[in-house]
């Protein structure tokens, strides 16, 4: 990653008895399946927080429901104390910005296009003023590309500004889905899987970019099934497990919990531990992986091999 003295606008402090982002009693139903259930989860200024479970635990669908794509059965969502409305775009207006498990970029668009689709919320010129092409117009173009410019410096992407968004390498598709999303000059970023399918020096990167954001006073909340990545990252981390708030804390407390190893693992079979019969491959290296990232030095990477991406059914929205 590439980053440089260029300085985002920081966002005002919210003062410490409000914070950031405060969700409260969240519940989200589709028909007779409950995919969130009585969740609260609070984030403040400055803090990177962490959102991890296993797969189906319903972190996506939560995700949603903070970011208005989807309207929450019952439960409120505020940010810096005001109710958000359930409209994705007046979220973003709001100062919330997120990324997507799966990428979503304008393909055939260039790189710098893409960021200046993320400043639509912060420009003031309707219509008729790109219509006319008036001064007013011209100025406030010339603003959003220097701004955008700015940004791919950030991401370590400016010397791609004019390259078609697909034609980018995968790491690269995921600086770009943050960039754009940066480019809403949001107080909260949430970042949905952002190292999947990433190799460990990919990683790495990704860590020191989400470090970087945070520095310029931008909160942060991420999904990750990496646990390193997210021990390593997190001032607190929650879990959750069938769609219910299993457990919250610091990084040292989350790694050192029975009932998250358990989650991963999943409930013993009665005398299945006296036949000596073994976990499935897939869960318990899960499960290891939580138990064992805390013996883990800070800033190592996981061998390659435990680094490949999910299968593609794995990849699906939480629900």
């Amino acid at each position: 990653m590439t980053t440089t003295s260029t300085q985002a606008p920081v966002p005002a402090q919210t003062p410490d008895s409000v914070p950031l982002l405060q969700a409260s009693g969240v519940i989200m139903r589709f028909g007779g399946l409950t995919a969130v259930q009585n969740v609260s989860l609070t984030v403040n200024s400055g803090e990177i927080v962490g959102l991890i479970g296993p797969n189906g635990a319903g972190k996506t669908t939560f995700f949603n429901c903070l970011t208005g794509l989807y309207v929450p059965t019952e439960g409120t969502v505020s940010y810096r104390g005001t109710v958000l409305p359930p409209k994705p775009h007046l979220v973003t207006k709001a100062g919330l910005a997120r990324t997507f498990q799966n990428i979503r970029l304008f393909a055939n668009m260039t790189v710098l296009e893409n960021v200046l689709v993320g400043r639509h919320t912060r420009t003031r010129e309707g219509l008729l003023s790109a219509l006319i092409r008036g001064p007013g117009y011209h100025k406030a173009e010339a603003k959003s590309r220097q701004r955008a410019m700015e940004l791919l410096e950030f991401t370590g992407l400016a010397e791609k500004a004019e390259h078609l968004a697909r034609n980018l390498p995968y790491g690269e598709q995921r600086k770009l889905e943050i960039a754009r999303a940066l480019a809403s000059e949001p107080g909260l970023l949430l970042l949905d899987e952002p190292t999947a399918g990433m190799n460990p020096q990919e990683t790495r990167a990704t860590e020191e970019l989400v470090f970087a954001i945070r520095d310029q006073g931008i909160a942060v909340l991420v999904i990750e099934h990496d646990m390193r990545f997210i021990f390593n990252l997190c001032d607190r981390v929650a879990v959750l497990v069938q769609g219910q708030l299993l457990v919250e804390g610091t990084s040292e407390v989350v790694q050192r919990d029975e009932r998250v190893i358990a989650a991963y693992l999943g409930e013993p079979i009665a005398g299945e531990g006296e036949t000596g019969e073994a976990q499935p491959a897939a869960t318990s290296a899960a499960a290891s992986e939580v138990a064992s990232a805390a013996e883990q030095p800070a800033g190592e990477q996981p061998a390659p091999d435990e680094a490949a991406p999910a299968d593609d059914e794995q990849q699906e929205n939480d629900r």
